[in-house]
């Protein structure tokens, strides 16, 4: 652990208040150099959680400005350390000389997440909970935000705990068998109730890993394809959806050549809007690698909306069927403001196949029927109520971490049904801890893994 005093803005520059945090063993000893209370109290002097009106000054004894201390000692603060943070004014001028004065008397400029990982190394949170921090400083929507605070309370966490128990739980019972392997008559595992228990096991590691792709979804925003032939209205659309003149709009075909992505908040819900080439025969090579990439960016969506302006042809929709498989489709009729056109269940041409798939009635041009879409957009999501309570898994390293977790205890499972011995059993589930372990970091986490986590955090953090 990195025994120096360092300093850092914890908020942004340009407001009108500026908070400047300081971590370490020489913390308050280097404010205490700089700050002059009303009280004529030194820091060192006070308690713990308390607040200090004074003077700040450069070491030149310069008056920098009027400020408010706040004193922490540890363990009792953030980081595990004692730490001081200084409310001053936010001119950038304050600012940038209390951190040279405080550089000058022994701090050094933080990096990039060092306060969390500070926190993380000193015991104050786990590894997923330090990972919460960043996604809940970077959460743009409801949803985001309340995934990333249970994570940060430790629910993730409190689901990991309970599953690495009951493996050490089958751990123990097996080893003290073969700590009495010469007595045979001995069986502390009942081997039924131990396959239960890894069953039990399996099942939620599964469950967590598959929340993955929601978590995830919801975390970058949820993927819908915009697509349909060439002048239908795809990019009208787009704009319709996210409220701004995003995409270019022309009555010329072939005017959208490449993919436009932008997100939109519905119902609390982050969804990625992607407007594509519009879909036709062409000898343009551009235009063909932008209808290339539509085909690429429909396969990535999870919800397709299909912009028609006419009824298409059968082979148009088997071909749309085909192209939306397992996938959310909603067919979506533009120009309602010059076509009254509608496929009706009745209608010979999607009488077989079409019945049942989401249809919406709209015209971008005009903005109606646009709430409708949403409100149906929003239902093809099937999002689960997401609530600060929700377990739901939104990182790459957790979901790999789980895939490997649930490919040890499944060995575990296969040689249980084998009756193969207690120690082969042993040696998997000893993996399957060590890979649940990682996600928290309960065990010693490499200094690469600590910094590939910690590198994408804002300084101050």
């Amino acid at each position: 652990m990195n025994s120096e005093t360092i300093c850092a803005l914890a908020t942004p520059s340009g407001g009108a208040i500026g908070i400047i945090r300081v971590s370490g063993s020489e913390a308050i000893r280097c404010v205490d150099t700089l700050f002059r209370a009303k009280t004529k109290k030194k820091l060192c002097e006070v308690k713990g959680g308390t607040f200090h009106y004074g003077d700040l000054l450069d070491q030149q004894g310069q008056l920098l400005d009027e400020v408010i201390v706040s004193v922490y000692k540890a363990p009792h603060s953030y980081t595990g350390e004692d730490s001081i943070e200084i409310s001053c004014h936010g001119s950038q001028y304050i600012l940038n000389k209390t951190l040279q004065a405080l550089i000058d008397v022994g701090c050094r400029q933080a990096l990039p997440g060092e306060y969390t990982k500070r926190a993380y190394l000193n015991g104050k949170m786990d590894l997923s909970q330090a990972e919460a921090v960043a996604d809940l400083i970077g959460s743009a929507n409801k949803a985001s935000h309340e995934l990333a605070l249970s994570q940060l309370k430790g629910h993730f966490s409190s689901e990991l705990s309970l599953l690495r128990e009951q493996l050490l739980k089958i751990t123990s019972l097996l080893e003290l068998e073969l700590d009495f392997s010469d007595h045979e008559e001995l069986e502390f595992a009942n081997r039924d109730e131990l396959m239960g228990l890894a069953t039990k096991i399996h099942e939620r590691i599964e469950t967590l890993a598959r929340s993955f792709e929601t978590g995830n979804a919801m975390k970058n925003g949820i993927p819908v394809a915009i697509v349909g032939k060439t002048n239908v209205g795809k990019s009208t659309l787009l704009n319709s959806l996210l409220h701004e003149e995003k995409a270019i709009v022309s009555d010329i075909h072939g005017t959208t050549r490449d993919v436009i992505e932008d997100t939109t908040i519905i119902n609390g819900i982050a969804f990625r809007f992607i407007d594509t080439a519009g879909i036709r025969n062409t000898q343009d090579q551009i235009e063909q690698l932008g209808i290339e990439r539509a085909y690429q960016k429909l396969n990535e969506a999870t919800i397709i909306l299909w912009v028609i302006d006419t009824l298409p042809t059968q082979e148009e929709v088997e071909n749309m069927l085909s192209a939306a498989e397992n996938k959310k489709l909603i067919v979506v009729h533009n120009k309602i403001d010059v076509s009254s056109q509608k496929i009706s269940s009745e209608d010979r041409l999607i009488k077989e196949t079409v019945q049942g798939i989401q249809e919406a009635y709209i015209s971008a041009k005009y903005q109606q029927g646009i709430k409708e879409l949403e409100e149906k957009i929003f239902a093809a999501a099937n999002i689960p109520e997401i609530t600060e309570n929700s377990v739901i898994v939104t990182s790459a390293r957790h979901y790999e971490a789980l895939i490997r977790s649930d490919q040890s205890i499944l060995r575990v499972i296969a040689a249980m049904n084998e009756d193969l011995s207690g120690d082969l059993i042993s040696e998997d589930l000893h993996i399957c801890l060590e890979q649940l372990s990682e996600i928290t970091g309960g065990q010693i986490t490499p200094n690469e893994v600590l910094g590939n986590i910690f590198q994408h955090f804002c300084i101050g953090k």
